[in-house]
């Protein structure tokens, strides 16, 4: 997304428009004007969480608010609103010029009151006050997020927990918006995992039919970050195309710091339109003879489809304290980069997934969660605190005969 201008493009805004004659009535009268950049629009008073998320996922410059339908919920909204940081200008809306309206909402902080039949040039002279009221705020282009990408050649390696708790992690040791899609369509569970309940599913994010700007709102908060689920009931008949996908993930890209991807085993076609698309992939195995060498055709298959070895690493999960090869001798194995290796944690994880939240980070796959998470974030120093140092290389694999 292009860096606005704050001087000439439109205020963007948050419509919350309960009153669908007003909301119909207004929107066409902005078509027309110009004179805001609506980027979503809530057909119902939201509340309170579901409102923050919007307005962190969106970050609108102000809120277009229905005062008419129930005045008495609009202002317990201006007040949240107004409470907000940054700031957000609230506009009232309404269908007359109503006394009652116009005096409870500036009381409580709104900047500016419009009423039907929302005139062209009422609406531009409210906007050049609200523009004074934010003063010159010159805006550097914020950097486009990362899309890390998460599969595994076979199923049951754990990719899907790796992809969860790194997410968990980034979010814990970053502060920033983290995304995480569950995209493995027939088996996804990431929803169940985190205790999520999701308004919608990935499949209608990508609907050909649905608005780019609404899917944000499918999102649903998971132990502090965001979550974009895989439908409840696997779908019989439902081929993502490339160029949707590739939609969704810039647009993701625009939204937040970081997207993590969960997808089935990499040999499945979504795996490899995603693969396409991410700024970092990681294909997981597990120590177990079946899953190194799954692992290693996986290898080769990319290497043929013209995907090169910078474009992937390998992550060896459940690694037990009797592993006799190191990790530069599986990178040879794979002639593939070794990324990281996590080891073989059952009580802590359980506990994790039994809760709905991230593994305690005084384990031990904790600690290398989080290692892996600065080395992800370009924070090396976390590696070097207590517990989570990498050691001199060492046994991570039992012997392997090709």
């Amino acid at each position: 997304m292009p860096a606005r201008n704050p001087a000439s493009a439109q205020l963007t805004a948050l419509l919350i428009a309960p009153g669908r004659a007003l909301a119909h009535v207004f929107t066409t009268s902005v078509a027309a004007s110009r004179a805001f950049q609506i980027l979503a629009e809530l057909k119902s008073y939201p509340s309170q969480q579901v409102l923050e998320m919007r307005l962190r996922q969106l970050q609108p410059e102000m809120v277009l608010l229905d005062l008419e339908t129930d005045l008495e919920r609009a202002c317990e909204l201006i007040r949240f609103i107004v409470a907000s940081s940054p700031a957000i200008h609230v506009v009232g809306l309404h269908g007359r010029n109503d006394s009652e309206a116009i005096l409870r909402s500036l009381r409580l902080g709104a900047s500016e009151f419009l009423h039907a039949p929302f005139e062209a040039a009422v609406q531009e002279q409210a906007v050049e006050r609200i523009r004074r009221l934010m003063g010159p705020r010159p805006e550097a282009p914020r950097a486009l997020g990362k899309v890390l990408l998460f599969s595994s050649a076979k199923p049951g390696s754990g990719a899907s927990t790796l992809a969860s708790q790194a997410a968990l992690a980034l979010r814990r040791l970053t502060g920033s918006r983290v995304l995480l899609v569950d995209l493995d369509l027939m088996g996804g569970c990431l929803a169940f995992s985190l205790r999520a309940a999701p308004g919608g599913s990935l499949l209608d994010a990508l609907a050909e039919d649905g608005p780019a700007d609404q899917w944000p709102s499918l999102a649903a908060p998971a132990a502090g970050l965001e979550l974009l689920a895989a439908p409840a009931t696997p779908p019989q008949d439902a081929p993502v195309e490339a160029a949707r996908l590739h939609e969704f993930l810039e647009r993701t890209r625009d939204i937040y710091d970081w997207v993590v991807l969960d997808l089935p085993a990499i040999f499945h076609r979504l795996s490899l339109l995603a693969l396409a698309e991410a700024d970092q992939a990681f294909l997981v195995s597990t120590p177990e003879l079946a899953s190194l060498h799954l692992a290693r055709k996986a290898v080769g298959l990319l290497s043929q489809l013209g995907f090169g070895k910078e474009r992937f690493q390998v992550l060896i999960n459940r690694v037990g304290g009797r592993d006799g090869l190191r990790r530069s001798d599986v990178g040879q194995i794979f002639d593939c980069p070794v990324h990281s290796s996590f080891p073989n944690d059952y009580f802590p994880l359980d506990r994790a997934v039994t809760m709905g939240q991230a593994l305690d980070p005084e384990s031990g796959l904790g600690r290398a969660i989080a290692a892996f998470a600065g080395r992800l974030a370009g924070r090396p120093a976390l590696e070097s605190r207590r517990g989570g140092a990498p050691a001199p290389e060492r046994p991570v694999l039992s012997a392997t005969r090709e």
